[in-house]
């Protein structure tokens, strides 16, 4: 990876570039993480959820979000999952947890005010910028846990416009 805060390059064949560009263009180490740290460690948990570690969806509670609150990485998280989206929908066991991911992140309390968007709002637009890519067969068949995540997904973006 190229990021401001590693010294090594770190490679694979299943990161596209463009996740691999967007992990790096965000200035990780200067957000402050769920867990009270810099977000820097998050790059990690990042790369690990783009090579499509179940795993690694799951370790951002906490860091990114804590039930219905967002923490300040949440908005270049969220830009890094749409990114993994954006890139091809994963494998199914990925898939299922993306979008659930995605759909902890707008299920958050809205933090913005009438004049300025929040983390949530921050959230909703990369989410907004890439529904088109949430529908057809990349998300499941009707009827699917996938299906459901991203139906819920567009329902919420549908809500919020």
């Amino acid at each position: 990876m190229r990021g401001k805060d590693k010294d090594t390059a770190r490679s694979s064949p299943l990161v596209p570039a463009a996740v691999e560009d967007e992990i790096a263009r965000q200035d990780w180490a200067s957000m402050t993480c769920g867990c009270g740290r810099s977000a820097a460690h998050l790059q990690d948990v990042l790369w690990d959820a783009a090579e499509g570690h179940p795993a690694a969806f799951h370790a951002l509670q906490g860091h990114v979000f804590t039930g219905p609150r967002l923490w300040p990485p949440a908005p270049a998280a969220c830009a890094v999952l749409m990114a993994v989206w954006a890139a091809g929908p994963p494998r199914l066991a990925t898939r299922e947890v993306l979008l659930r991911t995605l759909l902890a992140l707008l299920t958050a309390e809205d933090d913005g005010t009438p004049y300025e968007a929040g983390l949530y709002g921050q959230c909703a637009a990369f989410v907004r910028a890439g529904l088109p890519r949430l529908s057809g067969g990349g998300a499941g068949r009707p009827g699917s846990v996938t299906a459901a995540y991203a139906d819920g997904i567009r329902e919420i973006i549908g809500l919020c416009a």
